[in-house]
């Protein structure tokens, strides 16, 4: 690279290093200057193609055709619940105290312009007012006035009349609530809203939800809260109080630690420490620059920086220090090892940024800012660590040795206890490379083999937090579990269902000949198991699953002609009509054409499918309820004859995600042959040899492979997240035998033989390797301190990405380089001083 662009560059951060240290600091504040601007939040949008490829998919779009009840797709619903001290929600004076809650929200047009319309909103007291007023469409006021006029004898007498079993309205009152009575812990009032234009999630209006959250703060007597977006930002606040008092001094006393271990020197860690800051720092003043949103790259973004940039720093200052010799000074040693390892710091930058911007091919936008914040940092910290870094290596190093102190250290992996490990890998290529390379690949082949048997998972969601966490001393306790909304959410999810049928149930859609007896058969032991599971909501030991023959059973006991009908079709008197279906569903459409409409498809005159309606509980994990629902369609479909699908929000989510996080992965394997022909064609160009760009690649398909086996062993679903670790495995992975098999090049254009050139590659580089990994991967691993399932199976998979990637590089890669330099005719006693070159291939 003499004469060069980047020899030029190498040459002016060590004659000029005052300047360039100076420059470069100007420019770095400059850019860090962009934090000020920076957006913290994040882009949750997704392509509208995204979805609908999968069969649930299919499916959900089958039912909202046929069966009709999709609902307005821009009516969403906040919720206002209301708690009592003296645990009765359901007299008199409380329920007078939400009606005037109404009147006062309502007073803001914020809300009122908001609603759907009349009878947008409905809570018990409305039910209640209304049935007192005499008149269902009574207005806000004569409900109140009802409500007033009416003594505790009448109200009791209402509610107890009112909410029955299998009432509707059961839905406003927690599942602890026995029908027929007139006391309950709590209840609820729903507001159904228009969505907010444009928002991604079709939540409702801001305004409206905070003028709620404000109302029932400022409500005495009566516990009132919500669990909305505005009730919600002192616990994010406290989550991320306790991630970065938690996890940050974790981080920061792991890598410290490992710095000290790799450095054995105070000013090469501070120096190199200092590096590490300024390339986090400026990945995030580009991103508020460039009006980025942070989003999810606010988490993983440093961890993962820290871990690049610590690598970068560590392969700089071992090549100075082997390169600098006794009676050498500064700037001609630095020179030197900045000119043989900005190359290949140069190729890491690439082919990391191709792995990180291949995440753009993402419908997720949270996804795709991931990627672009992640190459930038990787830029950053290449800038960084060739002419800010090496500068003040400099000048501190020469400021220090005119004081009399020396500055003369000794490389990681030279010492007399690593080296012969780090050697390890190159004595075992001289014996048996051939095996060690096909153990490798079959290693790596039947990890990959157990892709297919791993789950598919959108995401892995749970609150809970382990007691350790929150009984650590001090700041680092979790304390996010003792917030408000935290608290209240939980009580939610434990009591509640969701408001939106959509969000209550999960269907089961039965396709076969259901006018033969046999369907109803599979409908009623789909039901029966429902009943069992955990998942299922249930209200005093009863599951409502909505049917076709609890339709048909509520629909006998109104109407005495739908009833013999049934009676005359059930031959063995089981509750079962095991003849004349055709006609027993003929007469439910006649007697309760809306109920029918729910659980019987009726399209052209002919029955072609039925469902069930399975409530499902709150708080419980996506993935926990999605095998639940899969569970019950498994019943439902029996031998074969029947298929059943579940069709709701987690079945919905796992497989529209999964399949997302299957789309990840190819796309990975699309960038890792980019990052293929990238490296071919730079090795060819600067070695002679494009083979030699395409086997640096082949030991990351071999890491890929393991970390699937670790994936499959460990049990861990392939998520959205787990996906994108592939991404970095590649991203990061890559770097490793990027180092080794350049400076094997070097060592052989020197005149080396193949083993003596393995043997001052892997032991030099090696040791710059190890410390990269003790680094990156402690940094990754406090990441198994946070509460958030999806951060800690992937902060464990990338500690094992990165620990697998270093024992390939050093032991199984060097096996592959031998065989490699003595297939282009390389031999083991080319002593010093030759020239054999890589040939051109």
């Amino acid at each position: 690279m003499t004469g060069g662009p980047l020899d030029r560059v190498v040459r002016s951060v060590t004659d000029h290093n005052r300047i360039v240290l100076l420059v470069m600091l100007v420019v770095c504040a400059g850019v860090i200057g962009g934090i000020t601007q920076l957006d913290t939040g994040g882009n949750s949008s997704t392509d509208s193609d995204a979805f609908g490829d999968t069969t649930v998919a299919q499916k959900a779009d089958y039912i909202e055709q046929h069966y009709g009840d999709a609902g307005s797709n821009n009516v969403t619903y906040s919720n206002v619940y209301v708690r009592s001290a003296d645990g009765n929600v359901l007299t008199k004076e409380s329920l007078l105290a939400s009606l005037e809650y109404q009147r006062e929200v309502r007073t803001n047009e914020s809300v009122t312009g908001a609603l759907t319309g009349d009878g947008a909103v409905t809570g018990v007291e409305n039910v209640v007012a209304t049935r007192l007023a005499g008149d269902r469409n009574a207005s806000l006021d004569e409900q109140v006035a009802a409500l007033e006029a009416a003594s505790e004898s009448d109200v009791r007498a209402v509610i107890e009349a009112t909410f029955t079993e299998g009432s509707p309205a059961l839905r406003l009152l927690p599942k602890s609530y026995e029908p027929g009575t007139a006391t309950a812990e709590s209840r609820r009032t729903v507001f159904a809203f228009t969505s907010a234009e444009g928002a991604n999630n079709f939540g409702p209006p801001a305004d409206a939800q905070r003028t709620l959250y404000e109302a029932a703060g400022e409500r005495g007597g009566a516990e009132f809260f919500t669990v909305g977006q505005h009730a919600q930002q002192g616990y994010s606040q406290q989550v991320w109080a306790d991630t970065t008092e938690l996890i940050l001094p974790a981080a920061l006393l792991l890598i410290l630690a490992v710095l000290g271990f790799a450095y054995r020197d105070l000013v090469d860690v501070l120096v190199g420490f200092f590096g590490v800051v300024v390339s986090v720092l400026c990945m995030f003043g580009i991103l508020g620059w460039l009006g980025i949103p942070a989003g999810v790259t606010m988490i993983i973004g440093p961890v993962l920086i820290t871990g690049l940039s610590i690598d970068y720093g560590l392969h700089v200052f071992m090549r100075y220090r082997e390169q600098r010799g006794d009676d050498e000074g500064i700037r001609e040693p630095m020179y030197r090892s900045l000119s043989s390892v900005s190359v290949a710091l140069l190729l890491v930058t690439i082919t990391a940024a191709v792995g990180f911007l291949a995440n753009l091919t993402s419908p997720l936008g949270s996804i795709r800012q991931l990627g672009i914040g992640i190459t930038l940092g990787v830029v950053s910290a290449f800038v960084v660590f060739t002419t800010l870094v090496p500068a003040l290596k400099v000048s501190i190093d020469g400021l220090l040795e005119r004081v009399g102190l020396d500055r003369r250290k000794a490389p990681l992996g030279r010492g007399r206890y690593l080296a012969p490990v780090l050697g390890a890998g190159v004595r075992a290529a001289r014996v048996a490379a051939p095996v060690i390379i096909v153990v490798a690949v079959l290693a790596g082949a039947g990890g990959a083999a157990a892709w297919s048997d791993l789950d598919r998972q959108g995401y892995q969601t749970s609150q809970d937090v382990a007691e350790w966490k929150t009984n650590l001393p001090g700041p680092l306790a979790w304390e996010a579990t003792e917030t408000e909304w935290y608290q209240n959410d939980r009580y939610v999810d434990d009591r509640f269902q969701a408001e939106s049928e959509s969000q209550r149930y999960t269907m089961i859609l039965l396709e076969g000949d259901v006018t033969d007896p046999a369907a109803l058969e599979r409908v009623q032991r789909a039901t029966a198991d429902a009943a069992e599971r955990d998942a299922v909501f249930s209200r005093s030991g009863s599951v409502p699953v909505v049917s076709p023959l609890s339709v048909m059973e509520r629909t006998a006991a109104q109407d005495e002609e739908f009833a013999a009908v049934l009676s005359d079709a059930d031959t063995d008197g089981d509750g079962l009509p095991d003849r004349n279906l055709v006609g027993v569903y003929d007469a439910l459409y006649e007697a309760n054409p809306e109920q029918a409409g729910r659980v019987v498809e009726r399209t052209d005159g002919e029955y072609r499918t039925v469902r069930m309606l399975v409530p499902v509980e709150q708080g419980l994990q996506v993935d926990d309820r999605a095998a639940a629902m899969h569970g019950v369609a498994d019943v439902a479909e029996g031998d074969g004859d029947y298929t059943a699908t579940a069709v709701g929000r987690a079945t919905f989510s796992n497989a529209e995600l999964g399949q997302m996080a299957d789309g990840i992965v190819e796309t990975m394997l699309v960038a890792l042959g980019i990052i293929g022909l990238v490296l071919a064609l730079i090795y060819r160009l600067s070695e002679g040899s494009a083979t030699l760009g395409v086997l640096t690649v082949v030991p990351i398909t071999l890491v890929i492979g393991l970390v699937l086996a670790g994936m499959y062993v460990t049990n861990t679903p392939v998520t959205l997240l787990t996906a994108l670790l592939l991404s970095l495995a590649v991203g990061l992975g890559v770097d490793y035998n990027i180092h080794i098999s350049d400076r094997f090049a070097q060592e052989l254009s020197r005149g080396d033989d193949p083993v003596t050139a393995l043997q001052t590659a892997v032991t030099g580089t090696g040791g710059a390797l190890l410390g990269s990994t003790l680094t990156s991967g402690g940094a990754f691993a406090t990441l198994l301190l946070h509460t958030s399932p999806q951060l800690r199976s992937f902060g464990m998979l990338v500690v094992l990405a990165l620990s697998l990637s270093f024992l390939v590089s050093v032991f199984v890669f060097p096996s592959m380089l031998l065989v490699w330099a003595r297939r282009l005719g390389h031999t083991s006693d080319v002593s010093r001083g030759a020239v054999a070159g890589p040939s051109d291939d």
